[in-house]
């Protein structure tokens, strides 16, 4: 579904790379968690595989184009107030060209965002938030969903609601790459853990074998500090 092979990457487009080397194959209904210290260079990989960046070296090969992302904080600031939930998945559908109305209330439905449909959308919490963001995603019926760290900005108490979705998108079979620090949720849920440092990835593996048994000093000292 994706492939990604001997992938070099470098915002000057020459040496030092930020991403070097990467191989990393994704197939269908893979929850893969990437994990690792800031700057090692997992959100770039999340915006070389939308395409939003372009490699110095390397492929990526998509099976699909339908891959969608959900970002660290989702304020929704963008697009004015005073605007309800429901206006705003309604005019992300529209402006998706996507005719069938019923899929804001599928969406809704799915995020278990339906009772605050009505609710502007500077009344919802953060975690809320983020599960509209979540549901605007899921509008277009996406193939594979990408996360960059989607808990990381909320209070511990709205962390829960916004894994509770990814469970359950999990459970559904979506095909997901998450980048985060939620350890015990990539333990429990996730097929595959990826360790990245310096922009290599390091360690990959069982989510249980790399957490409990880690092969690499750096993998070691990561987990030492996360666990």
């Amino acid at each position: 579904m994706l492939s990604i092979e001997h992938l070099y990457f470098s915002y000057q487009g020459q040496p030092p790379y930020v991403l070097n080397d990467l191989n990393l194959h994704i197939h269908s209904g893979d929850y893969i968690s990437i994990v690792g210290d800031n700057g090692c260079g997992k959100s770039t990989l999340l915006r070389l595989i939308l395409g939003f960046l372009t490699p110095v070296k390397g492929s990526i090969k998509r099976s699909t184009n339908n891959i969608r992302y959900v970002s660290q904080k989702n304020d929704f600031s963008h697009a004015g107030f005073p605007i309800t939930v429901k206006e705003i998945l309604d005019s992300y559908r529209k402006l998706l060209k996507i005719k069938d109305k019923q899929e804001v209330n599928r969406v809704l439905e799915l995020t278990h965002m339906t009772e605050f449909k009505d609710r502007l959308i500077s009344k919802l919490s953060g975690g809320q938030k983020q599960r509209v963001a979540i549901a605007r995603s899921l509008c277009t019926s996406p193939e594979i969903m990408l996360f960059d760290e989607p808990t990381s900005a909320l209070d511990p108490e709205m962390v829960g609601e916004v894994l509770k979705i990814m469970r359950q998108l999990a459970e559904n079979g979506m095909t997901m790459v998450v980048v985060t620090h939620e350890m015990g949720f990539a333990r429990e849920v996730g097929d595959r853990l990826v360790f990245m440092d310096g922009g290599y990835i390091v360690e990959e593996g069982n989510p249980k074998d790399v957490i409990t048994n880690p092969q690499h000093k750096r993998t070691k000292e990561f987990l030492s500090k996360m666990l």
